[in-house]
């Protein structure tokens, strides 16, 4: 059994991250980021600050704008269209969630597609699922990490059975178009799927994005299976842990990522990523 190191693999991409951000500046271009904020949520700040300490550490600017918990939609958008118009602004995320009286779905459709860092617009989910290989630049930041993780180890993605646990536009869907761009056939269940167990023990590749706490244990897993857990939970004793039981499904496995340290990693490294695709996009490098 090999456990997938996310930070191993995570610090090796940042590398060649780094070394294209030098690029930019050889050319005066600084790759900037914008992050709006509303409130002082905990696990918020906890997020944002990864994402400025990782920044900063490949060079990559930020400008954070934190807005009071009560700004209305329309100030929000007004921001927005702000830095859709800022040429010095190459990427903008709006961290997520946000509060009620503000709705996601109108914030994430007012962000300029070419500036969507985080790949939630339409337009940009829509081109995973209809547009060839070779013209997606932007993919979501969790999938595309598991990807980039299976393609490290040399995980066979081609002809595979891969089945998703999880149907939520920011990592099943997604997820799944992924898959299929690099030939996998692909299950997506969800909590009306009916014969999990059944199903989940034929997968050569399960994927679990549910969000409970050790749900998936040994009786879930085919022997010699890759197991990859996207949860971040608290196990009754308040431990962190995903949403596999670990030390059960690692006898039985050839590859498992763990909790933490497996996924979470790549996220916030993709996220870069994707920013650095949007500089070269938006400068025409």
């Amino acid at each position: 059994m090999i456990i997938i190191d996310g930070k191993k693999v995570s610090q090796e991409i940042c590398a060649q991250l780094e070394l294209q951000v030098e690029q930019f500046k050889s050319l005066d271009i600084i790759p900037t980021l914008a992050i709006i904020q509303l409130g002082s949520n905990f696990a918020s700040n906890v997020y944002i600050r990864n994402k400025i300490r990782l920044a900063d550490e490949l060079g990559i600017a930020t400008k954070l704008h934190k807005l009071p918990i009560d700004t209305t939609n329309d100030a929000l958008l007004t921001l927005i269209k702000q830095l859709n118009e800022d040429a010095q602004i190459n990427g903008i995320l709006v961290q997520m969630p946000l509060p009620a009286h503000i709705s996601e779905a109108n914030i994430i459709a007012n962000i300029n597609p070419n500036k969507d860092v985080d790949c939630f617009h339409l337009e940009n989910i829509g081109k995973l699922w209809t547009a060839r290989k070779s013209e997606i630049h932007l993919k979501p930041c969790t999938p595309a990490g598991i990807i980039e993780l299976l393609k490290h180890y040399h995980i066979k993605i081609l002809g595979q059975k891969v089945v998703v646990i999880g149907r939520s536009n920011i990592v099943g869907k997604p997820m799944a178009s992924l898959l299929l761009l690099d030939d996998a056939t692909v299950t997506l269940c969800h909590s009306k799927t009916q014969r999990l167990h059944e199903i989940c023990r034929g997968a050569d590749i399960l994927i679990s994005a549910i969000g409970k706490p050790k749900f998936i244990d040994a009786t879930y897993v085919k022997k010699g299976a890759t197991v990859i857990d996207v949860g971040m939970n608290r196990d009754k004793d308040g431990q962190l842990c995903g949403d596999v039981d670990f030390v059960q499904v690692s006898k039985i496995v050839n590859y498992i990522t763990p909790v933490p340290g497996g996924v979470g990693p790549m996220t916030v490294t993709m996220l870069m990523k994707n920013l650095i695709e949007l500089t070269k996009i938006q400068r025409s490098i």
